[in-house]
Protein backbone atom coordinates (compact mmCIF):
# COMPACT_ATOMS: atom_id res chain seq x y z
CA UNK A 1 0.00 0.00 0.00
CA UNK A 2 1.33 3.42 -0.95
CA UNK A 3 -0.06 6.70 0.33
CA UNK A 4 0.99 10.14 -0.82
CA UNK A 5 2.51 12.54 1.68
CA UNK A 6 -0.70 14.56 1.63
CA UNK A 7 -2.67 11.41 2.39
CA UNK A 8 -0.29 10.55 5.24
CA UNK A 9 -0.52 14.05 6.69
CA UNK A 10 -4.31 13.88 6.58
CA UNK A 11 -4.32 10.40 8.11
CA UNK A 12 -2.05 11.51 10.98
CA UNK A 13 -4.42 14.37 11.78
CA UNK A 14 -7.39 11.99 11.68
CA UNK A 15 -5.64 9.49 13.98
CA UNK A 16 -5.17 12.20 16.60
CA UNK A 17 -8.80 13.27 16.31
CA UNK A 18 -10.08 9.70 16.50
CA UNK A 19 -7.87 9.06 19.52
CA UNK A 20 -9.46 11.89 21.45
CA UNK A 21 -12.92 10.64 20.48
CA UNK A 22 -11.94 7.28 22.01
CA UNK A 23 -10.98 8.86 25.32
CA UNK A 24 -7.26 9.44 24.91
CA UNK A 25 -6.01 12.76 26.21
CA UNK A 26 -3.38 13.03 23.50
CA UNK A 27 -2.03 11.04 20.56
CA UNK A 28 1.33 11.69 18.93
CA UNK A 29 3.56 9.92 16.42
CA UNK A 30 7.27 9.11 16.44
CA UNK A 31 9.87 7.19 14.51
CA UNK A 32 11.26 4.08 16.19
CA UNK A 33 14.98 4.84 16.36
CA UNK A 34 15.89 4.12 19.99
CA UNK A 35 19.60 3.58 19.43
CA UNK A 36 20.38 6.40 21.87
CA UNK A 37 18.68 4.42 24.65
CA UNK A 38 20.50 1.13 24.09
CA UNK A 39 23.63 1.84 26.14
CA UNK A 40 21.64 2.96 29.15
CA UNK A 41 19.35 -0.07 28.96
CA UNK A 42 22.28 -2.47 28.75
CA UNK A 43 24.10 -0.82 31.67
CA UNK A 44 20.93 -0.97 33.80
CA UNK A 45 20.48 -4.66 33.02
CA UNK A 46 24.17 -5.42 33.58
CA UNK A 47 23.93 -3.82 37.03
CA UNK A 48 21.03 -6.13 37.86
CA UNK A 49 18.75 -3.23 38.71
CA UNK A 50 15.79 -5.02 37.13
CA UNK A 51 15.79 -7.47 40.04
CA UNK A 52 13.49 -10.46 39.54
CA UNK A 53 11.93 -8.98 36.40
CA UNK A 54 13.60 -11.56 34.18
CA UNK A 55 11.44 -10.54 31.25
CA UNK A 56 13.35 -7.25 31.19
CA UNK A 57 16.61 -9.06 30.49
CA UNK A 58 15.30 -11.95 28.38
CA UNK A 59 14.73 -9.71 25.37
CA UNK A 60 17.85 -7.61 25.93
CA UNK A 61 18.35 -4.84 23.39
CA UNK A 62 15.37 -6.07 21.38
CA UNK A 63 13.40 -3.78 23.68
CA UNK A 64 15.06 -0.85 21.93
CA UNK A 65 14.44 -2.23 18.44
CA UNK A 66 10.70 -2.27 17.71
CA UNK A 67 11.26 -3.38 14.10
CA UNK A 68 12.77 -6.63 15.40
CA UNK A 69 9.67 -7.21 17.49
CA UNK A 70 7.24 -6.37 14.69
CA UNK A 71 8.97 -6.56 11.29
CA UNK A 72 8.03 -3.74 8.97
CA UNK A 73 7.44 -1.22 11.76
CA UNK A 74 8.51 2.32 10.91
CA UNK A 75 6.39 4.43 13.28
CA UNK A 76 4.82 4.26 16.72
CA UNK A 77 1.48 5.91 17.41
CA UNK A 78 1.74 6.88 21.07
CA UNK A 79 -1.33 7.61 23.18
CA UNK A 80 -1.88 8.67 26.77
CA UNK A 81 -5.00 8.46 28.92
CA UNK A 82 -5.52 10.29 32.23
CA UNK A 83 -6.36 8.10 35.22
CA UNK A 84 -6.90 10.44 38.17
CA UNK A 85 -10.42 9.54 39.43
CA UNK A 86 -13.11 11.99 38.45
CA UNK A 87 -14.01 12.56 42.10
CA UNK A 88 -10.48 13.75 42.97
CA UNK A 89 -10.31 17.43 43.92
CA UNK A 90 -7.40 19.86 43.85
CA UNK A 91 -6.26 18.75 47.33
CA UNK A 92 -5.85 15.10 46.38
CA UNK A 93 -2.06 15.15 46.71
CA UNK A 94 -2.18 16.57 50.24
CA UNK A 95 -4.62 13.85 51.27
CA UNK A 96 -2.47 11.12 49.78
CA UNK A 97 0.57 12.42 51.66
CA UNK A 98 -1.38 12.65 54.93
CA UNK A 99 -2.49 9.00 54.67
CA UNK A 100 1.15 7.90 54.66
CA UNK A 101 1.37 8.89 58.33
CA UNK A 102 -1.78 7.05 59.43
CA UNK A 103 -0.78 3.64 60.89
CA UNK A 104 -4.21 2.16 60.17
CA UNK A 105 -4.51 3.06 56.49
CA UNK A 106 -3.63 0.87 53.52
CA UNK A 107 -1.98 3.00 50.84
CA UNK A 108 -2.68 1.74 47.33
CA UNK A 109 -1.40 3.50 44.22
CA UNK A 110 -4.05 5.73 42.71
CA UNK A 111 -3.78 4.07 39.29
CA UNK A 112 -4.72 0.68 40.77
CA UNK A 113 -7.95 1.71 42.50
CA UNK A 114 -10.08 1.37 39.38
CA UNK A 115 -10.28 -1.01 36.45
CA UNK A 116 -7.21 -2.70 35.00
CA UNK A 117 -5.77 -0.17 32.57
CA UNK A 118 -4.34 -2.89 30.31
CA UNK A 119 -7.85 -3.90 29.27
CA UNK A 120 -9.16 -0.36 28.91
CA UNK A 121 -6.30 0.99 26.81
CA UNK A 122 -5.85 -2.10 24.69
CA UNK A 123 -9.51 -2.11 23.65
CA UNK A 124 -9.42 1.55 22.69
CA UNK A 125 -6.09 1.29 20.88
CA UNK A 126 -7.56 -1.58 18.89
CA UNK A 127 -10.58 0.57 18.11
CA UNK A 128 -8.21 3.28 16.87
CA UNK A 129 -6.40 0.77 14.65
CA UNK A 130 -9.77 -0.39 13.31
CA UNK A 131 -10.60 3.20 12.34
CA UNK A 132 -7.34 3.42 10.40
CA UNK A 133 -8.13 0.14 8.63
CA UNK A 134 -11.59 1.42 7.73
CA UNK A 135 -10.04 4.56 6.25
CA UNK A 136 -7.16 3.11 4.22
CA UNK A 137 -7.64 -0.66 4.12
CA UNK A 138 -5.41 -3.35 5.64
CA UNK A 139 -2.05 -2.27 7.06
CA UNK A 140 0.58 -3.77 9.32
CA UNK A 141 0.28 -3.02 13.01
CA UNK A 142 0.33 -4.36 16.57
CA UNK A 143 -1.22 -2.86 19.67
CA UNK A 144 0.64 -2.80 23.00
CA UNK A 145 -0.16 -1.58 26.49
CA UNK A 146 2.74 -2.30 28.82
CA UNK A 147 2.53 -5.83 27.43
CA UNK A 148 5.56 -6.35 25.22
CA UNK A 149 9.33 -5.79 25.19
CA UNK A 150 9.05 -2.22 23.95
CA UNK A 151 10.83 0.78 25.48
CA UNK A 152 7.61 2.70 25.81
CA UNK A 153 8.93 5.69 27.74
CA UNK A 154 11.69 6.65 25.29
CA UNK A 155 9.19 6.34 22.44
CA UNK A 156 6.70 8.52 24.30
CA UNK A 157 9.42 11.07 25.00
CA UNK A 158 10.45 11.16 21.33
CA UNK A 159 6.83 11.65 20.31
CA UNK A 160 6.46 14.72 22.49
CA UNK A 161 3.97 13.28 24.97
CA UNK A 162 6.26 14.59 27.71
CA UNK A 163 9.75 14.27 29.16
CA UNK A 164 11.36 11.74 31.48
CA UNK A 165 11.34 13.12 35.00
CA UNK A 166 14.16 12.45 37.43
CA UNK A 167 12.04 9.60 38.81
CA UNK A 168 12.06 8.12 35.24
CA UNK A 169 8.29 8.56 34.75
CA UNK A 170 6.95 10.66 31.90
CA UNK A 171 5.78 14.19 32.78
CA UNK A 172 3.49 16.32 30.64
CA UNK A 173 3.38 20.08 31.16
CA UNK A 174 -0.41 20.12 31.03
CA UNK A 175 -1.16 16.90 32.88
CA UNK A 176 1.66 15.99 35.25
CA UNK A 177 2.34 12.25 35.30
CA UNK A 178 -1.01 10.69 36.24
CA UNK A 179 -1.70 8.99 32.93
CA UNK A 180 -1.34 5.60 31.27
CA UNK A 181 0.29 5.05 27.91
CA UNK A 182 -0.04 2.62 25.05
CA UNK A 183 1.16 2.37 21.48
CA UNK A 184 0.42 1.00 18.05
CA UNK A 185 3.47 -0.05 16.05
CA UNK A 186 2.66 0.54 12.38
CA UNK A 187 4.20 0.11 8.95
CA UNK A 188 2.93 3.48 7.78
CA UNK A 189 5.53 6.27 7.24
CA UNK A 190 3.38 8.86 9.00
CA UNK A 191 4.75 12.35 9.72
CA UNK A 192 6.40 12.47 13.15
CA UNK A 193 5.90 14.94 15.98
CA UNK A 194 8.65 16.84 17.73
CA UNK A 195 9.75 16.01 21.29
CA UNK A 196 9.36 18.53 24.07
CA UNK A 197 12.16 19.78 26.29
CA UNK A 198 12.67 18.69 29.89
CA UNK A 199 11.30 21.01 32.55
CA UNK A 200 12.39 19.57 35.90
CA UNK A 201 15.06 22.21 36.39
CA UNK A 202 16.91 21.94 39.71
CA UNK A 203 13.99 20.25 41.49
CA UNK A 204 14.89 17.01 43.29
CA UNK A 205 11.63 16.49 45.20
CA UNK A 206 11.07 13.01 43.80
CA UNK A 207 14.60 11.87 44.64
CA UNK A 208 14.45 13.32 48.15
CA UNK A 209 11.07 11.79 49.07
CA UNK A 210 11.71 8.20 47.94
CA UNK A 211 11.39 6.13 51.16
CA UNK A 212 13.88 3.49 50.04
CA UNK A 213 16.23 5.81 48.10
CA UNK A 214 15.54 3.78 44.97
CA UNK A 215 16.16 6.83 42.76
CA UNK A 216 19.96 6.88 42.69
CA UNK A 217 20.16 10.08 40.69
CA UNK A 218 18.30 11.87 37.90
CA UNK A 219 16.82 9.19 35.64
CA UNK A 220 18.50 6.29 37.46
CA UNK A 221 16.17 3.91 39.29
CA UNK A 222 17.23 0.76 41.11
CA UNK A 223 14.01 -1.24 40.80
CA UNK A 224 15.18 -3.65 43.49
CA UNK A 225 14.62 -0.92 46.08
CA UNK A 226 11.46 0.58 44.59
CA UNK A 227 8.33 0.00 46.69
CA UNK A 228 6.27 -0.57 43.54
CA UNK A 229 8.64 -3.41 42.64
CA UNK A 230 8.73 -4.81 46.16
CA UNK A 231 4.94 -4.91 46.53
CA UNK A 232 4.00 -5.90 42.97
CA UNK A 233 6.80 -7.51 40.97
CA UNK A 234 8.78 -9.28 43.69
CA UNK A 235 7.50 -12.83 44.14
CA UNK A 236 9.43 -13.82 47.24
CA UNK A 237 10.11 -12.26 50.62
CA UNK A 238 10.53 -8.51 50.88
CA UNK A 239 14.13 -7.97 52.09
CA UNK A 240 13.99 -7.51 55.84
CA UNK A 241 16.17 -4.40 55.80
CA UNK A 242 13.71 -2.70 53.43
CA UNK A 243 10.50 -3.65 55.24
CA UNK A 244 10.55 -0.72 57.70
CA UNK A 245 10.93 1.67 54.74
CA UNK A 246 7.85 0.34 52.97
CA UNK A 247 5.62 1.95 55.60
CA UNK A 248 1.92 1.39 54.93
CA UNK A 249 2.23 1.04 51.15
CA UNK A 250 0.48 -2.22 50.35
CA UNK A 251 0.32 -1.99 46.54
CA UNK A 252 2.64 0.30 44.64
CA UNK A 253 3.91 3.73 45.63
CA UNK A 254 3.03 7.22 44.40
CA UNK A 255 5.34 9.23 46.66
CA UNK A 256 7.53 10.54 43.83
CA UNK A 257 4.42 11.65 41.96
CA UNK A 258 2.51 13.23 44.82
CA UNK A 259 5.40 15.59 45.60
CA UNK A 260 6.06 16.48 41.96
CA UNK A 261 5.09 20.12 41.37
CA UNK A 262 3.87 19.29 37.87
CA UNK A 263 1.09 17.15 39.29
CA UNK A 264 -0.78 20.24 40.36
CA UNK A 265 -1.83 20.09 36.70
CA UNK A 266 -2.94 16.43 36.88
CA UNK A 267 -6.05 15.86 34.79
CA UNK A 268 -9.10 13.84 35.81
CA UNK A 269 -10.04 10.75 33.84
CA UNK A 270 -12.81 11.15 31.30
CA UNK A 271 -13.74 7.46 31.54
CA UNK A 272 -15.58 5.93 34.53
CA UNK A 273 -13.29 2.87 34.33
CA UNK A 274 -10.74 4.56 36.58
CA UNK A 275 -13.19 5.61 39.29
CA UNK A 276 -12.26 4.19 42.66
CA UNK A 277 -13.66 0.76 43.54
CA UNK A 278 -14.27 -0.82 46.94
CA UNK A 279 -13.23 2.40 48.71
CA UNK A 280 -9.59 1.48 48.09
CA UNK A 281 -8.56 5.09 48.61
CA UNK A 282 -9.67 5.03 52.25
CA UNK A 283 -9.50 1.36 53.25
CA UNK A 284 -7.85 0.22 56.46
CA UNK A 285 -5.20 -2.48 56.55
CA UNK A 286 -7.04 -4.62 59.09
CA UNK A 287 -10.12 -4.73 56.87
CA UNK A 288 -8.15 -5.73 53.76
CA UNK A 289 -6.04 -8.23 55.69
CA UNK A 290 -9.20 -10.10 56.69
CA UNK A 291 -10.24 -10.82 53.10
CA UNK A 292 -10.28 -14.51 52.29
CA UNK A 293 -8.78 -15.65 49.01
CA UNK A 294 -12.29 -15.95 47.58
CA UNK A 295 -13.13 -12.41 48.67
CA UNK A 296 -9.86 -11.08 47.25
CA UNK A 297 -10.44 -12.72 43.88
CA UNK A 298 -14.06 -11.60 43.73
CA UNK A 299 -13.47 -8.01 44.80
CA UNK A 300 -10.37 -7.60 42.65
CA UNK A 301 -11.96 -9.04 39.51
CA UNK A 302 -10.98 -6.67 36.68
CA UNK A 303 -8.44 -4.87 38.89
CA UNK A 304 -4.67 -4.70 38.29
CA UNK A 305 -4.24 -5.67 41.94
CA UNK A 306 -5.44 -9.20 41.29
CA UNK A 307 -2.21 -10.04 39.49
CA UNK A 308 -0.25 -10.21 42.76
CA UNK A 309 -2.56 -12.89 44.16
CA UNK A 310 -3.89 -13.26 47.68
CA UNK A 311 -0.62 -14.58 49.11
CA UNK A 312 1.45 -11.54 48.16
CA UNK A 313 -1.47 -9.27 49.09
CA UNK A 314 -1.27 -10.65 52.64
CA UNK A 315 2.53 -10.40 52.59
CA UNK A 316 2.35 -6.70 51.76
CA UNK A 317 -0.31 -5.87 54.34
CA UNK A 318 1.53 -7.83 57.04
CA UNK A 319 4.53 -5.56 56.48
CA UNK A 320 2.28 -2.52 56.75
CA UNK A 321 0.74 -3.78 59.97
CA UNK A 322 4.21 -4.41 61.37
CA UNK A 323 5.28 -0.90 60.45
CA UNK A 324 2.27 0.50 62.32
CA UNK A 325 4.34 -0.18 65.45
CA UNK A 326 6.78 2.61 64.56
CA UNK A 327 4.03 4.86 63.26
CA UNK A 328 2.32 5.34 66.62
CA UNK A 329 0.22 2.17 66.95
CA UNK A 330 2.64 -0.15 68.72
CA UNK A 331 0.87 -2.95 70.51
CA UNK A 332 -2.53 -1.98 69.11
CA UNK A 333 -4.86 -4.85 70.15
CA UNK A 334 -6.80 -4.86 66.88
CA UNK A 335 -3.62 -5.02 64.81
CA UNK A 336 -2.15 -7.79 66.94
CA UNK A 337 -5.40 -9.76 66.74
CA UNK A 338 -5.41 -9.47 62.96
CA UNK A 339 -1.81 -10.67 62.78
CA UNK A 340 -2.40 -13.53 65.19
CA UNK A 341 -5.29 -14.70 63.02
CA UNK A 342 -2.85 -15.17 60.14
CA UNK A 343 0.07 -16.58 62.15
CA UNK A 344 -0.73 -20.13 61.05
CA UNK A 345 -1.42 -19.32 57.39
CA UNK A 346 -0.63 -22.21 55.01
CA UNK A 347 1.85 -20.06 53.07
CA UNK A 348 5.37 -19.91 54.48
CA UNK A 349 5.77 -16.52 52.78
CA UNK A 350 2.78 -15.10 54.62
CA UNK A 351 3.80 -16.67 57.94
CA UNK A 352 7.30 -15.18 57.72
CA UNK A 353 6.00 -11.66 57.22
CA UNK A 354 3.29 -12.03 59.85
CA UNK A 355 5.82 -13.20 62.42
CA UNK A 356 8.11 -10.32 61.52
CA UNK A 357 5.20 -7.90 61.97
CA UNK A 358 4.33 -9.31 65.38
CA UNK A 359 7.94 -8.92 66.48
CA UNK A 360 7.81 -5.22 65.59
CA UNK A 361 5.01 -4.75 68.09
CA UNK A 362 6.70 -6.85 70.74
CA UNK A 363 10.11 -5.17 70.51
CA UNK A 364 11.14 -3.35 73.66
CA UNK A 365 12.41 -0.25 71.84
Amino acid sequence: MSLSQANLDELAASIKEWGQELGFAEVRITDIDLSAAEAGLQAWLDAGMHGDMDYMASHGLKRARPAELVPGTVRAIMARMNYLPGAADEDWREREIARLADPTQAVISVYARGRDYHKVLRARLQALADKVSAAIGPFGYRVFTDSAPVMELPLAEKSGLGWRGKHTLLINRNAGSTFFMGEILVDLPLPVDEPTGAHCGQCTACIDVCPTQAILGPGKLDARRCIAYLTIELKGAIPEELRPLVGNHVYGCDDCQTVCPWNKFAQRATLPDFDERHALGSAGMIELFAWTEEEFNRRMEGSPIRRVGHERWLRNIAVGLGNAARMGAKGDPAILAALEARRGHPSALVREHVQWAIRQHQAST
